[in-house]
């Protein structure tokens, strides 16, 4: 959604709220998974890949996290801990309906679900990451606590997509106090990632606008999973799961889970094939 007027009142805010926007949640089967969304993005940019795996069988959440699907300046008043808290909550659920579950995230969302498998061992058995983010090499970050407080927000980094046609429906300005404390989470997940044993699946575009190989490379080198996998995409930018590879993650998920915690082949399908420890 784009950026609108700058308001401060709570529940006009709410009623700005998009369609794109609303949480995904749909029933299904023993298996489930938690999707989470993008900084400043929305459901919107996961809603393709939670349908393609309720087609397979899963029980599937997106939660709408706290101040995204609204209003940049509504977002500058979130922290990552709020983030985290509704991540975590909506694992608690999903743990109470299903056996196994796996999280999965785009983005920060790959950030906040390294997190639950450094905190919540027990409860997630697999991860998948699509673009993660948990370091940057970008020095303009440096003067963030200090510009955050001259100026509210800048130029948005969201909509990064190759495919002629698609938008994600983020916001169009980045909130800096939100992205000052994005930077904090980073730090934290960045510390306890030799904690994620769960097998890990991820996904890294080759041309990517708002985020660099280091986060992939600190993740696969300093995980302590068995099983971590990494598929290089040659045809989408950032937002992979709206962008021309859109299909091969959610194949490649598909055939991931199936292999890793028993999902069962999509019936409607000769079974995705299996995943391979490298593609480029």
């Amino acid at each position: 959604m784009r950026s609108h007027s700058a308001t401060t009142d709570p529940d006009e805010e709410t009623v700005l709220l998009s369609a794109q926007a609303e949480p995904v949640r749909i029933d299904g089967g023993d298996v489930g998974v938690l999707l989470s969304h993008g900084f400043t993005g929305s459901p919107a940019s996961m809603r393709p890949f939670a349908e393609h795996l309720a087609r397979a069988g899963c029980t599937v959440r997106v939660p709408r996290l706290p101040g995204h699907g609204t209003t940049w300046q509504e977002m500058n008043r979130t922290r990552w801990p709020d983030w985290y808290t509704e991540v975590d909550a909506h694992l608690t659920e999903l743990r109470t309906r299903c056996s196994r579950v796996a999280v999965a995230g785009l983005s920060m969302g790959g950030c906040l679900a390294l997190r639950l498998a450094e905190q919540r061992p027990a409860d997630v058995d697999a991860l998948v990451l699509v673009n993660p983010v948990v370091a940057s090499a970008d020095r303009r970050l440096l003067a963030l606590p200090a510009l955050r407080f001259a100026r509210g927000s800048m130029p948005g980094i969201g909509n990064d997509i190759k495919k002629p046609g698609v938008v994600e429906n983020g916001y169009d300005r980045t909130p800096l106090h939100a992205l000052h404390s994005l930077t904090r989470l980073w730090r934290d997940v960045s510390a306890g990632l030799s904690d994620v044993r769960q097998p890990l699946l991820l996904f890294r575009s080759a041309q990517d606008h708002v985020v660099d190989p280091s986060s992939a490379r600190l993740i696969l080198s300093s995980i302590s999973s068995p099983v971590r996998e990494e598929v290089v995409l040659h045809d989408s930018y950032h937002v992979a799961t709206l962008d021309n590879d859109a299909p091969v993650i959610f194949a490649r998920t598909e055939a991931f889970l199936t292999e890793h915690i028993g999902l069962a082949a999509s019936p409607a399908s000769d079974g995705p094939a299996r995943s391979q420890r490298r593609v480029r």
